[in-house]
């Protein structure tokens, strides 16, 4: 197989994986992707997916990543609320949720990790769109901070939630509080429930 025909064939894709690959080329040579990946001429991203690594400093690529190389999922938690600036701190990983089981990889572009939710709890987030003409699938403010109390059941006193250093302006001034109440309501949680209270309390919403 020359890698120039590969190359031409798969670029536009950014990430794919083997199947869309033997699909195209249902003899294609195996050892390709390990002789590529050793030459520098691919990245592997997990166990059958790949990029090229043309793609490294190319803007929102790393969360591009995030939804395809483990579907299905969404960008939430603690990178979706960086993300809206509504926590201060870099997130080293890329946080998503997803209804497959909780796995984490790691590869050149960064640490992705998943959270296992109920596929019913699959739901509060947007496709916006980002360069190239793609997209991602990005928890709403207001899907991010639920799954961010659901999955993470230690914030139970005021001081807890103080310590997310949640920024004020935006709860106050951008939280949708409709929508995040009709969300809450899906998670048919008690303790979530609780711990929005305490959430509102310690923020004055």
């Amino acid at each position: 197989m020359n890698y120039l025909e590969f190359k031409n064939r798969m670029f536009d894709l950014g990430c794919f994986n083997t199947h869309q690959v033997y699909a195209w080329k249902p003899d294609f040579g195996r050892n390709n992707f390990v002789r590529w990946v050793k030459k520098g001429l691919l990245i592997r991203l997990r166990q059958g997916f790949y990029t090229f690594p043309e793609y490294i400093n190319k803007p929102d690529f790393t969360l591009f990543i995030a939804n395809r190389i483990y579907r299905p999922s969404y960008i939430s938690l603690h990178t979706a609320l960086a993300f809206y600036g509504i926590i201060p701190e870099a997130v080293v990983q890329v946080t998503s949720v997803t209804s497959l089981k909780t796995t984490s990889f790691q590869n050149e572009f960064g640490e992705y990790e998943y959270k296992s939710v109920r596929k019913e709890l699959m739901f509060g987030y947007d496709i916006k769109p980002i360069t190239g003409g793609r997209s991602l699938k990005l928890a709403q403010p207001e899907k991010a901070l639920l799954d961010l109390l659901y999955l993470y059941p230690f914030y139970r006193t005021e001081q807890e939630m103080e310590n997310l250093r949640l920024d004020e302006d935006f709860l106050q001034d951008e939280l949708n509080l409709p929508r995040l109440e009709d969300h809450l309501l899906k998670f048919k949680s008690k303790a979530l429930h609780k711990r929005v209270k305490l959430l509102k309390n310690t923020y004055g919403l």
